[in-house]
């Protein structure tokens, strides 16, 4: 039986990831999180030792509705796992077109936490990076595609790597282009051996 989730941890949580997505996490006190909570920060500290808590806990948050997300967009799309592949990419840069998206939470996190390898939230990210590789590996595999876990890595490097070029550039444009280049690797083993 799951446990209920506490509602209060909950607004606090939902406030933290709407500024430390806006703002990143550096720039946002928990002064900040608890008045767009509507709560004191007293309240706050009830329901996270620190704020490296409620930044791990904003992270955890996005986990499942990130991959639900790109899983719902690979199954949408037609075509073999080359143009489900691909349709993740259209639809991120899609998104990223929008004027408050910021890039990838996880990576801009762990991007302010460089100093600190072993802090959770960084952590979090790699879990999170983790099981989106581990899910892909498994959608490819199941689609016949060779090599699927280093294929799966390969397609990440080219997520995280369109990411920070967006962050740069302000260009949705590379998302595309990554895109493109992972539905080539998809295609490549794909096909049949001689």
């Amino acid at each position: 039986m799951s446990e209920k989730p506490n509602p209060t941890r909950k607004r606090l949580v939902d406030a933290a990831a709407k500024l430390f997505y806006a703002e990143g996490i550096g720039r946002v006190s928990v002064d900040a999180v608890a008045e767009k909570a509507g709560l004191t920060k007293r309240t706050l500290y009830y329901h996270f030792k620190s704020k490296d808590e409620l930044i791990t806990a904003y992270l955890d948050s996005r986990d499942q509705p990130n991959l639900k997300q790109m899983a719902g967009w690979f199954e949408a799309a037609e075509g073999g796992a080359d143009k489900k592949v691909e349709a993740i990419f259209t639809h991120l840069a899609r998104v990223a077109r929008h004027v408050k998206w910021k890039g990838c939470g996880f990576l801009r996190t762990a991007a302010e936490l460089a100093a600190m390898p072993g802090h959770p939230a960084v952590k979090a990210g790699s879990r999170h990076k983790s099981n989106f590789e581990k899910w892909l590996a498994g959608e490819l595999s199941g689609h016949g595609v060779r090599e699927a876990k280093m294929l799966a890595r390969e397609i990440v490097l080219l997520m995280d790597g369109a990411f920070s070029s967006m962050l740069i550039h302000h260009d949705p444009n590379y998302i595309t282009a990554a895109g493109h280049a992972a539905a080539t690797l998809v295609r490549a083993r794909s096909q049949k051996k001689d």
